[in-house]
């Protein structure tokens, strides 16, 4: 008899957490707001008060992917990301999945 591997479980760091929190607000405003949708950080931060400009910033830069694949969970993707820089902004384009 031969035993099956099991996969551990691999808990998510605390970075995929957020950018997965990040993911989900964006897609609640956006399925709020009407495709395609405009959304800029302070809005992100009304929707989800975790997710600071510079913690949206990093999550966009280091996790992305985690942030589409939880966009793309809701048929949803990031068509388009703008920073501004400190203080001056932040702006997703999200839109349904072609």
């Amino acid at each position: 008899m031969h035993k099956e591997k099991q996969m551990a479980f691999k808990p998510k760091s605390a970075a995929e957490t957020k950018a997965r929190d990040l993911g989900l607000a964006l897609a609640r405003i956006a399925e709020g707001a009407g495709l395609p949708a405009s959304i800029g950080v302070d809005q992100v931060r009304r929707a989800s008060p975790r997710l600071t400009p510079l913690a949206v910033g990093q999550m966009v830069r280091k996790e992305r992917d985690t942030v589409e694949a939880t966009l793309a969970e809701r048929g949803l993707a990031l068509v388009d990301y703008s920073d501004q820089g400190p203080g001056r902004g932040m702006e997703f384009i999200i839109d349904a999945v072609a």
